[in-house]
């Protein structure tokens, strides 16, 4: 799978591409990950991207002009590309479309935005999806970019090296991932539950469902709402309300 940037500050994503799981990946051949300055397609000997908005307002607006080039000379090098704008305005980023966009064929081409945000004719004319991280504004797409990368590029075969790391990630399947534990076995007087160290690998397997639904339950009860309890989980719930009301009447 192909990551290209379009941005402003190349080197701020340059530099991501070669840190950690990313960075040994991308060495390896398994993923690759390049970045285009937009500043390169300006035609003026300022290099000038943006210009007063029409209609009057604060802030500046990135160029179609200068931007739709430096689209056009992405997507040539990589004509079946998806391009993606990060945007506030965008759909909510998820695990879902990160299992989504790792199983895209095509090089992804993201287009950064800055200021107050790009002409809108690039978005009619170039843009395939947009997408947001969150309901809130940040000073650029840089760090948006690098969220979705890192989510998406880890889920690609080969990337994290264990078959069943990303298969058992939170939000998998609309759950949270179990509580994990690891030496000393006593920490600030707290120890490893016992059936961690019982090498029951049954249990186990029943311990870490009922430690992913009751975290579940806790911390995102939303979950619940996208995809209802099952008959073992509802079974699971019960059984720990019933252990809560013996503790709560002792």
């Amino acid at each position: 799978m192909n990551f290209i940037v379009l941005t402003l500050f190349p080197g701020f994503v340059d530099f991501f591409f070669t840190q950690g799981v990313i960075g040994k990946a991308v060495a390896s051949g398994i993923i690759s990950g390049e970045t285009i300055n937009i500043r390169n397609f300006a035609t003026d000997n300022h290099r000038t991207v943006d210009d007063r908005p029409y209609g009057g307002g604060c802030g500046m607006v990135m160029k179609p002009d200068i931007l739709g080039s430096a689209i056009w000379s992405a997507k040539k090098n990589a004509p079946d590309s998806k391009v993606i704008l990060m945007t506030p305005q965008g759909k909510p980023f998820d695990q879902k479309k990160a299992w989504e966009l790792s199983r895209e064929k095509k090089s992804l081409i993201f287009v950064c935005g800055r200021y107050e945000g790009i002409d809108e004719r690039v978005c009619d004319t170039f843009v395939d999806e947009e997408i947001s991280i969150g309901d809130y504004v940040m000073t650029g797409g840089e760090l948006a970019v690098m969220v979705i990368i890192d989510s998406v590029a880890r889920l690609v075969p080969g990337v994290l090296g264990g078959c069943e790391s990303a298969e058992k990630d939170s939000f998998k399947n609309d759950r949270l991932e179990y509580a994990h534990y690891t030496r000393p076995f006593e920490f600030e007087n707290m120890k490893v539950p016992g059936v961690l160290v019982s090498g029951d690998h049954e249990k186990i397997r029943q311990w870490r469902t009922w430690s992913s639904i009751q975290r579940t339950f806790i911390k995102r009860p939303d979950l619940f709402n996208r995809k209802k309890p099952d008959a073992k989980e509802k079974e699971i719930l019960k059984e720990w309300c019933r252990e809560l009301e013996n503790l709560v009447g002792k």
